[in-house]
């Protein structure tokens, strides 16, 4: 019942209604665009190439492009490049001069940077089209027949239309983040992700119901289970903080001239502060010994993603990087300075070094367990497969999946929250300001 009465506040709103039917529209459009096959690709014939994307790290790569990369669509490549170039521009920053300005420059930078980042994403989608391309007609073993057409034309209208595509699905996002409920980039991985449920549920309930000693309808039933507390950690480990209590010595509040002597403030520092970016780099990193094990036989183990080799060097790789990622995003110098600006300090420490040291400290320490955990929840559907579950639906059981779509889940439940709190806030201000002027 409360949830029927939320949907009914929600919707009484006409903006807040409107950002969601807006967002809804332009998510269909994309869903719309990914089942498009290129031109001159037959999709009767792309078994094989659906076949190669059914796991392992190709597997993934479908995944975020809502089975567009399998279809051979105009959308084939999605919104990765435009991942792959944000990812670049952020590490840049540490280094380049320029970007560490434009990163000071408030509203002006960041307009700058998002600019730099459009353009370096036109340019890793005219290298990675190709190399699609080529794969698709190389290494995936499509029959010749797949192509009804081919030389020139076909390798220039693809990359041309793949390269539109990505750019169609960078504004896609752009929009739903400027005009909808935000988050639009994450919206379109999470529905990508989304969109291979069901059928990835279906194929693991017809194995376990039609093949003898499989488990039938209780296995299933306990495969849910666990896979809806594998989702209650994943909350856990995305909403949970440490909080740092900070006390200001003088504080003046908005409006009133009188000072605030000895307020009390927490800054909270996330379990998690890297989200899902160690799993990316280390995704990434782990390509080069996959591609080594094809040429060197003694090193083979590791072209199996299941693997128990693969998941523990996997499983280092994303606690290695939790720490570099956490150190590179969050300046506890910056928020130390900051604190002592605004009059404020931690109790015990002194303002300055010693308390970029002690958030330092405490920012190291929680690391670990979340870099634990992460490492432990993206090593998780590896685990279940050896349990006869299949390579599909175990990839909602944990990894990049599972955490991109509860954090983004998360994210926009809060924003329409918030939205839905300051648009009572407004209201109260209004009704407070109709009885302010009745009453002169």
């Amino acid at each position: 019942m409360n949830l029927i009465n939320r949907l009914k506040e929600i919707f009484s709103i006409e903006e807040l209604k409107n950002k969601i039917l807006l967002t809804i529209g332009l998510i269909a459009v994309y869903r719309f665009m990914a089942a498009i096959p290129l031109p001159g690709v037959d999709p009767l014939q792309l078994a094989a190439l659906k076949q190669s994307a059914d796991g392992g790290l190709l597997g993934l790569l479908n995944a975020f492009t809502g089975g567009a990369f399998a279809r051979a669509s105009v959308m084939a490549l999605g919104i990765m490049p435009y991942i792959s170039a944000s990812i670049v521009v952020q590490l840049m920053g540490i280094a380049v001069p320029y970007l560490q300005k434009l990163q000071k420059d408030g509203e002006s930078g960041r307009k700058k940077i998002t600019q730099i980042t459009r353009w370096l994403t036109i340019g890793i989608t005219l290298v990675q089209a190709p190399t699609y391309i080529t794969a698709i007609k190389t290494q995936f073993g499509l029959p010749p027949e797949a192509f009804l057409v081919s030389g020139p034309t076909f390798w220039i209208s693809s990359i041309i239309i793949l390269t539109a595509g990505t750019i169609f699905a960078m504004w896609l996002g752009e929009r739903i983040t400027d005009k909808g409920v935000g988050n639009g980039i994450s919206l379109l991985i999470t529905v990508g992700i989304i969109a291979n449920f069901p059928a990835a549920f279906l194929q693991e309930f017809v194995a376990k119901t039609t093949n003898a000693g499989a488990g039938g309808i209780m296995m299933v039933l306990i495969e849910v289970i666990v896979w809806f507390v594998v989702i209650l950690l994943t909350v856990l480990l995305v909403t949970a903080v440490r909080k740092i209590a900070v006390q200001y010595a003088r504080r003046t509040v908005a409006g009133n001239i009188q000072n605030v002597a000895g307020s009390r403030d927490y800054i909270p520092l996330k379990l998690n502060a890297a989200g899902v970016m160690p799993i990316i780099f280390a995704q990434a990193i782990m390509f080069l010994p996959v591609a080594l094990a094809q040429r060197f036989p003694a090193i083979a183990s590791l072209q199996d993603i299941n693997g128990l080799w693969y998941n523990v060097i996997f499983a280092l790789l994303i606690i290695i990087f939790s720490y570099f990622y956490t150190a590179i995003t969050i300046p506890t110098n910056k928020m130390a300075e900051d604190l002592k600006r605004s009059g404020g300090f931690i109790p015990g420490i002194r303002p300055g070094k010693d308390t970029a040291d002690r958030l330092d400290s405490v920012l190291s320490r929680i690391t670990f367990p979340g870099s634990l955990f992460l490492a432990a929840l993206s090593i998780l559907p590896a685990i279940v497969v050896q349990f006869g579950v299949q390579q599909s639906w175990a990839m909602f059981y944990g990894g990049t999946s599972l955490i991109i779509m509860v954090g983004v889940a998360i994210d926009t439940l809060q924003q329409i929250n918030s939205y839905l709190l300051n648009r009572h806030y407004d209201g109260l201000m209004k009704a407070g300001n109709s009885n302010r002027k009745s009453n002169k």
